[in-house]
């Protein structure tokens, strides 16, 4: 049983000799996570080498772990609280557009269709599907999954050199800090034929969404009276026209971590080490062990090419805005991950934080920000609700201590996909996105998909401001959206 300790905070136990969970979020959403959510999060705390899980208010069912938590642990790697979408995660390109200039219906679709000229949606979607789209051999692949957002892989692909500032991290290393053990691994993964061509092929995905709930959405910036300081520091622009970008690491990285999953549980078995709480899913290895160094170096490998997805995507989504707009220029606001396992200073030591759908959160003055250009304000926190409702850039307080210095990643799902399928009235979410002036390149907008498939926005960013975690910058309002569907018609 829950102990509420404040508006928007309470504790779960977790059993004798442990610290308890912590919490995040109001009554209302406390009553959304249902008992396997709860569950899932024990088992979490309760597996070996774990020191500290928080539960955010977007929380529900996961992989082993509940989607929207985060997990610490000095000595130990666990895969299920990073994903099968290794680095998943946020970016924001400011434009200096004015927001009336894309109000006329018909330009809204032009644009879309010069994005999905250059950005393809769908699982298993890649340059082939987009005439537009920037090429990528084995070659370059190569680089890109070793090095991240190099200045020579920016160079090779024409991105701003810039936009590595704005990233959470531009790169990912083996644990031995060296992008040469990470060559050394993916050549071997490479080493025959078939190997290597279905991982070129992955290469290929480079600078697409995907499916899900992966996608590019055109915002109007709306900044707070009270943040104007803060948001000209970030540099949003009031009134202007943003890009705001989910999406991770495609099928590049969706294979290594199947491939991980499958390794870490044969060696259980042989081992034969039992399982947290009888959860494959919750499947570990110490990070200094041979299995967990293999792990974290296909994870930064993948994080890698998650990093340059995004700034790929966000520079094709410029270029298209500019087919339509000759001249706008544009900004990467900034880019950052929800399913990663990054090293931090944690309750005085460093830990693993393992942030599975959760969003790290760094305030003023936080020694990570030391020497970045967020040092004086905190780094922007970019949180996405859903097109009707909007979505919305934060920065953290010092309050975000209390949950590892993380909030949580989006809205978080209210109903599965199935119960959404079957719930939700497709002419009901049309209408709603129509009365909010929202367009998209879908012909039927996916129920799955729906605002009304996730959390009350409202209550959840009301949770991490009564929380003490960090306070609202702006509101970004949609004004079209690309998913995996069919085109729109003309």
């Amino acid at each position: 049983m829950m102990t509420v300790t404040g508006e928007a905070l309470a504790t779960l136990p977790a059993g004798a000799d442990l610290s308890p969970i912590t919490v995040i979020g109001t009554e209302p959403i406390r009553q959304s996570f249902g008992g396997e959510t709860l569950t899932q999060a024990i088992n979490s705390r309760r597996a070996p080498g774990v020191s500290r899980v928080v539960l955010n208010p977007d929380a529900h069912v996961g992989y082993g772990a509940p989607v929207g938590c985060v997990m610490v642990s000095p000595t130990h790697i666990y895969p299920g609280p990073v994903g099968v979408d290794i680095k998943c995660s946020m970016s924001l390109l400011q434009m200096d557009l004015p927001a009336d200039a894309i109000d006329a219906l018909p330009l809204r679709k032009q644009i879309i269709r010069a994005i999905c000229k250059r950005v393809p949606t769908g699982a298993g979607r890649g340059q082939r599907h987009a005439p537009k789209s920037r090429s990528i051999d084995g070659k370059l692949g190569f680089k890109i999954a070793t090095e991240g957002a190099s200045k020579q892989v920016l160079k090779k692909l024409g991105i701003p050199k810039s936009w590595a500032d704005a990233c959470e991290d531009a790169y990912h290393t083996a644990p031995d800090g060296s992008s040469d053990t990470l060559a050394a691994r993916l050549e071997w993964m490479g080493r025959t034929r078939d190997k290597l061509d279905r991982i070129e092929s992955k290469y290929r995905q480079l600078g697409s969404y995907g499916g899900g709930n992966h996608f590019g959405e055109a915002e109007v910036v709306h900044v707070l009276d009270s943040q104007r300081a803060i948001a000209e520091a970030f540099g949003l622009k009031d009134g202007c026209v943003a890009f705001l970008s989910h999406c991770g690491s495609r099928g590049f990285g969706h294979d290594l971590a199947v491939a991980q999953f499958r390794t870490l549980k044969t060696a259980f078995q042989k081992q034969g080490l039992a399982f947290p709480a009888g959860d494959p899913q919750l499947v570990y290895a110490p990070v200094d062990s041979p299995e967990g160094r293999d792990y974290l170096c296909d994870m930064a490998m993948g994080a890698n090419f998650a990093t340059v997805n995004h700034l790929l995507i966000n520079d094709l989504v410029l270029e298209a805005f500019r087919e339509v707009f000759p001249g706008v220029r544009g900004e990467l606001v900034y880019f950052i991950s929800h399913n990663i396992a990054r090293q931090e200073p944690i309750d005085g030591t460093v830990q693993w934080v393992h942030r599975k759908g959760a969003t790290r959160a760094l305030p003023a003055g936080h020694p990570q920000l030391v020497g970045t250009r967020f040092e004086s304000t905190g780094h922007p926190i970019l949180l996405p609700g859903n097109p009707r409702d909007g979505s919305s850039v934060m920065v953290a307080g010092e309050g975000a201590s209390a949950a590892a210095y993380s909030v949580n990643h989006g809205a978080g799902r209210r109903l599965s996909r199935t119960k959404a399928k079957k719930q939700l009235v497709q002419h009901e979410i049309d209408q709603g996105l129509a009365e909010h002036d929202v367009v998209s390149n879908c012909s039927v907008y996916p129920r799955d998909e729906a605002p009304d498939a996730y959390k009350d926005f409202e209550e959840v960013l009301g949770s991490v401001r009564k929380a003490g975690l960090a306070e609202e910058v702006a509101r970004l309002k949609a004004k079209f959206v690309i998913k995996d569907g069919a085109a729109a018609d003309d």
